[in-house]
């Protein structure tokens, strides 16, 4: 029973000696690398990965979030790139960084990135853009951006950005027919470099050997030891040019349906429609309707006692003196009183001739003026 024990035990540890020789020996060690996810400044900040390469250079060097010549304590041999919009610099700003460059400061910018939404506040210049700081170096950047370089092995980040105009004599500089993406220029003892693009800096694209080459050019000429400073510029845009950027989907339609309900509601241009017709007035529409039935069969006679037996009534009631006269005595009564004529008054005391329209609507005039007088 014993021996069985014993012969099973060892099968076993035999087994798993087998198999974990077979597995020392067809098990391969490999290493691998995996990018894990940037955090804090390597997450926030492009500049990150050069600052950390300037750094092993030895030089030494500070980033920033805003461009403030006084709190950077700027001196001669410093080195300021700047990663933002230009056209956001205040004048005072402008004005230190531009005494600083004439005392020896090195100051490399790039030309504002092509943004619809943004150049909709700008001026009507359909050729060059408005950047007053480049203004001052006499720098035209111009609106619409062009392809890449042709026969010169800049950065692919150069390519597609908007060119600008130097100053003649400007060296060195890189462009063609259509404008430069590269130019130093001279300003009192120091210098500006203008590119048309900082996105070759950036910890995405310095992994390009090309990239890299340029930027080490850019740094290259201060061996001075001075301080760099790297100013990513976090400022959040303007609450009108975020609308307009971001907010079109909701913006858009709402002013396309103001723009229909004001369109509905606003006066038409053209004709005069006539007035509208007003409200009608059976009674006087019967009576006036009686009296053309009176006239066509024959019977203005009727229309004309009628009226003469109005007025006489209203005469009685008004001057019963002058009601209970007749012949010469009434006319003269009325006369002075309704100040008509006193041919007038004795033609319309006398029946007309039912065939003579003009002199039925004539007495049944002077009827009426009379009527209205008493």
């Amino acid at each position: 029973m014993r021996l069985r024990a014993w012969m099973a035990s060892l099968v076993g540890v035999l087994v798993i000696a087998g198999a974990v020789a077979w597995w020392l020996h067809t098990y391969k060690r490999e290493e691998r690398w995996i990018d894990l996810p940037r955090t804090g400044e390597a997450a926030s900040n492009p500049l990150f990965a050069l600052r950390v390469a300037l750094e092993k250079d030895g030089r030494t060097v500070h980033p920033w979030r805003r461009l403030d010549p006084v709190a950077m304590e700027l001196s001669p041999n410093d080195t300021v790139l700047f990663d933002g919009d230009l056209r956001v610099l205040s004048t005072l700003t402008r004005a230190r960084l531009l005494n600083w460059l004439r005392s020896g400061g090195h100051l490399i910018v790039a030309v504002p990135p092509p943004d619809a939404a943004a150049d909709v506040f700008e001026s009507a210049d359909r050729t060059y853009l408005r950047v007053p700081l480049l203004d001052a170096f006499d720098v035209r950047v111009h609106r619409r951006p062009t392809g890449c370089i042709t026969g010169v092995d800049a950065p692919a980040a150069l390519c597609g950005t908007r060119r600008f105009a130097v100053p003649r004599g400007t060296s060195p500089h890189l462009g063609d027919a259509d404008g430069d993406v590269f130019a130093r220029i001279p300003v009192g003892r120091g210098r500006v470099d203008v590119l048309g693009s900082l996105d070759f800096v950036t910890t995405d694209s310095l992994s390009a050997r090309a990239n890299r080459d340029f930027t080490a050019e850019l740094f290259a000429a201060d061996e001075r030891g001075g301080t760099v400073h790297l100013v990513h510029a976090s400022d959040l845009p303007s609450l009108w040019l975020t609308l307009l950027r971001h907010g079109w989907p909701a913006w858009l339609p709402f002013a396309l349906l103001l723009a229909g309900w004001l369109w509905a509601r606003m006066r038409r241009f053209g004709p005069l429609l006539p007035p509208p017709a007003l409200e009608r007035r059976s009674l006087l529409e019967h009576v006036a309707a009686s009296g053309a039935h009176q006239w066509r069969y024959g019977r203005a006679g009727a229309l004309y006692d009628a009226m003469l037996a109005s007025t006489l009534d209203r005469l009685r009631r008004r001057d019963p003196q002058a009601a209970a006269l007749d012949g010469e005595p009434q006319l003269v009564l009325l006369v002075e009183r309704l100040k008509l004529p006193a041919a007038q008054l004795r033609d319309v005391l006398r029946r007309p001739d039912p065939r003579d329209a003009k002199a039925l609507v004539a007495r049944i005039a002077t009827l009426v003026r009379m009527r209205n007088r008493l």
